[in-house]
């Protein structure tokens, strides 16, 4: 079952950020012996793909640290981030690796359904940061959104090497991750509610 908890954890990362998951396994396939991608993912590690990858990678890391084009990126991922999610559940799940020497056969195909489940898992992390970023943006005045990137970046790169090394490990930072999110979030919106300015009605 680990290399089911190897694919969801890429997946999740996919979901913070498209590229970093792909390049990772791609990266550790072609120039390091802690994963064998089989046969069907061989292509991950091809020169070119990293190069693309890698181009690609840098312009969101740009984008992505922009108040307000920021959202307009996240918007335009809403498609690339659960399809990279797809295909980062897919080699990974059915890749050999420092711990999963054996993948089970549901996984160690290019099925369809692990495909599913890798877009599904991506969307959500995308979905909260979707959702979170413009909360950051209005209630930091913009200044939090290369902040709030930065901390994505370097989660998702954490979590690609954990799946692929410790995926417990890599699953545990997840969930983690997922309940600071959620209580930033509230206490974000908190604050921005008293920043409104909203007073107690009292009666004349």
């Amino acid at each position: 079952m680990l290399e089911i908890v190897t694919g969801l954890s890429l997946a999740a990362a996919a979901g913070l950020n498209a590229y970093i998951p792909l390049l990772g396994i791609g990266l550790l396939a072609r120039f390091t012996p802690v994963i064998d991608l089989p046969d069907a993912w061989s292509w991950i590690a091809n020169e070119w793909v990293l190069g693309i990858l890698g181009i690609l990678l840098v312009v969101e890391l740009v984008v992505d640290k922009v108040p307000a084009l920021d959202s307009v990126n996240d918007v335009l991922q809403t498609i690339i981030r659960p399809t990279s999610g797809g295909l980062v559940f897919s080699a990974g799940s059915a890749s050999d690796t420092v711990a999963v020497t054996d993948p089970e056969a549901f996984v160690n195909s290019a099925a369809f359904w692990p495909f599913v489940i890798g877009v599904v898992i991506a969307l959500v992390p995308h979905i909260f940061k979707l959702v979170a970023r413009p909360v950051v943006n209005l209630t930091t005045g913009g200044a939090g959104a290369g902040v709030m990137s930065a901390i994505e970046d370097i989660a998702a790169v954490i979590v690609t090497i954990l799946a692929v090394v410790v995926p417990l490990l890599a699953l545990a930072m997840i969930v983690g991750c997922i309940i600071l999110m959620v209580r930033a979030i509230r206490k974000m919106r908190k604050r921005r509610a008293a920043r409104s300015g909203q007073q107690p009605i009292t009666e004349s």
